[in-house]
């Protein structure tokens, strides 16, 4: 028999797939854990409990967050909903603004910000800006694209049949145009059509092959000609499907239509989309061609402009873009979702995007020793975790990237590249987590509980979920303005005790004895486990061996709650007597040191961990390192 002691001083690789339980060789098995469920693995390698998410607002049905920052002091979140949007600034509804985007389109939605307006594209809706004009003052319209000479600076296609003709029985004002083959429809009201150098567009349609035209730019002539195209952006033909800026351009890619086509506006004139005679400051257009279906479903102003289809990556180079000097490279072979745009996000100097199998993560960066970007796989030791991600936002404070999955659980992954920090846990809640956004240092999310859809917000200072804190002089027992969790159970804690449950009725509560400060929400879990241990030796796993857990000891930092699974059930440890004497009705005092536990009994399985952390004590927890002494009997 042989007594060893096996150390775990990080958990640098978070949660460890099952299908690797028994990969002891790898150098991330050592630094990983079987179960991390609402922690943040900490870029220095501890872990701490996920902040409580504080109750902001009640939303009429699902949402889609939008972070929108005017100025460091002034941000703000919108909540993009059925046919309307919500704009919240510090937490407080600034407005509402009445919008064409349904709830069934949320998922498609696409935005960019330039310093005080936000644009919006879904593929079936007239692209709109959302602008703030002042302080509480907003409004919503189409994009109000360049206009001189009587030509709109809009993109233009040739769709259909090339030998398709067009006449018209005048040149200027109101004239009567006749297609040789079905080309107008109803939704042609009002689109432009550049008839040679001359333009107009329908006002009325009378059948497929007849429209009465309003010139706005005189016509060449009255007979019939096939040099003629329609705007490429239309009720008929779809409009754009995703945006962004680069080099001082509005970059835009894709539309209904046109799933694979790239435009690019005049330098610094961002509604102006004229080809012009192709001088460098002049608007760009061209296509994705390749062996593959390229819809676009994202483009991203990174180190170059990256263009993210449903079948690869892209990079478009020029320095600056030009007509003349843009090219397009093909980078990589993953490609994006189709059924919803899940926005890519910048992490540490990298573009992390969804993978279009919807089971990994990855990171698009550019390797500086073969000029070309790789697209490495960010989920390969956690793929349980990913499944159908519909959000993600990236919190740069807490190097955190937040992903929600389409089951309404969610994962974050600390990503610290410089130390070879990527780790991921898991984030659950009573509820479904349906969506995140980051702003001005503050993560927002909407969760579905009980069927009502709630706008909540990471805190700190709670570790109860869709929580309200608040304060009383002279001290209170009862406790109102909880009508978002009627009926339902909450934890307490009262002047920082736990005082345990009670249950939501009118609105409010009523406690056993008065209190000052209270925190009141619903109670969540989380757990900690270890991978199963890994012996010094050549045999390495303990598979079949018959072990005994001595002793493990948890460094802990300002924890003042622990509770410990060995074998016999969760059982608190009784860190009052570590931390002095102290009464049971004052605030546990946090303890930051080692914690010595002893174990009973032998264990011949391998993959039961050693002990497990279970705890929902609504106190802070922070776990540094893990050591434990066992018996071995070979």
């Amino acid at each position: 028999m042989s007594r060893i002691r096996t150390a775990q001083t990080n958990f640098t690789a978070g949660e460890i797939a099952p299908p690797l339980a028994g990969r002891g060789d790898l150098t991330a098995y050592a630094n990983g854990a079987g179960t991390l469920t609402n922690v943040f693995v900490l870029p220095t390698g501890g872990l701490k409990r996920r902040p409580g998410l504080r109750f902001v607002d009640t939303l009429p049905g699902p949402a889609r967050l939008v972070e929108f920052e005017f100025s460091t002091e002034q941000t703000y979140v919108f909540a993009f909903l059925d046919q309307a949007v919500r704009i919240y600034r510090d937490e407080t509804l600034e407005a509402t603004l009445a919008t064409p985007w349904a709830a069934a389109m949320l998922a498609q939605l696409s935005w960019t910000q330039n310093a005080d307006t936000l644009l919006v594209c879904h593929p079936d809706v007239e692209p709109r800006r959302i602008l703030r004009a002042g302080a509480a003052d907003w409004s919503l319209a189409p994009w109000p694209l360049a206009e001189a000479d009587g030509r709109r600076s809009i993109p233009h296609y040739r769709f259909g049949d090339p030998g398709v003709t067009l006449s018209a029985d005048g040149v200027t004002g109101s004239v009567s145009v006749i297609a040789s083959a079905p080309v107008f429809q109803a939704g042609h009201i009002h689109a432009r059509f550049r008839i040679g150098n001359g333009e107009g567009y329908p006002n009325a349609v009378h059948s497929p092959t007849q429209a009465n035209f309003i010139v706005t730019r005189t016509l060449p002539g009255t007979g019939a000609t096939d040099d003629w195209t329609e705007q490429a952006w239309s009720a008929v033909r779809g409009w754009p499907g995703s945006v962004t800026f680069h080099q001082d351009r509005l970059v835009v890619g894709g539309s209904r239509d046109l799933p694979n086509r790239l435009w690019m506006s005049r330098t610094g004139a961002i509604f102006d989309f004229d080809l012009g005679t192709g001088l460098d400051d002049e608007a760009i257009e061209f296509p994705i061609l390749s062996d593959q279906v390229n819809a676009i479903r994202a483009v991203f102003s990174g180190r170059h402009l990256q263009v993210f289809t449903s079948g690869a990556e892209w990079m478009v180079t020029g320095d600056p873009l030009t007509p003349e000097t843009v090219q397009l490279h093909r980078q990589t072979r993953v490609g994006s979702p189709v059924d919803r745009r899940v926005p890519p996000r910048d992490v540490e100097g990298a573009t992390v995007f969804v993978a279009r199998n919807g089971r990994q993560i990855r990171e698009f960066l550019f390797a500086d020793t073969e000029q070309a970007y790789r697209a490495a796989d960010l989920t390969l030791l956690a793929e349980h975790m990913i499944a159908d991600p519909t959000d993600q936002d990236y919190d740069q404070a807490r190097r955190l990237l937040l992903v929600t999955m389409a089951d309404g659980t969610a994962a974050a992954l600390t990503a610290y590249r410089s130390e070879q920090v990527a780790a991921w846990s898991r984030l659950e809640t009573d509820g479904r987590i349906e969506a995140f956004a980051v702003a001005g240092g503050t993560v927002y999310a909407v969760v579905e509980r009980a069927g009502a859809r709630l706008l909540e917000a990471l805190d700190d200072t709670l570790m109860l979920d869709s929580a309200l804190s608040g304060t009383a002089d002279p001290p209170a027992d009862e406790w109102s303005g909880l009508d978002h969790l009627e009926g339902r159970t909450v934890r307490v804690v009262a002047d920082g005790v736990d005082r345990g449950t009670v249950t939501v009725a009118g609105g409010r509560i009523v406690l056993d004895a008065p209190a000052a400060d209270v925190a009141i929400g619903l109670p969540y879990r989380h757990v900690v486990e270890p991978l199963p241990p890994i012996l010094p030796d050549a045999s390495g796993i303990a598979q079949g061996l018959a072990l005994r857990p001595v002793e493990s000891i948890f460094r802990l930092d300002a924890t003042p709650a622990l509770t410990l699974d060995t074998g016999r059930g969760p059982q608190p440890v009784p860190l009052r007597r570590i931390a002095g004497d102290q009464t049971f009705d004052s605030p546990p005092q946090a303890v930051t040191g080692d914690v010595r536990v002893r174990h009973l009994g032998w264990t011949r399985s391998a993959t039961r961990p050693l002990w497990r952390i279970d705890q929902d004590v609504p106190l802070p927890f922070t776990l540094l390192t893990a050591t434990t002494e066992l018996k071995v009997n070979h």
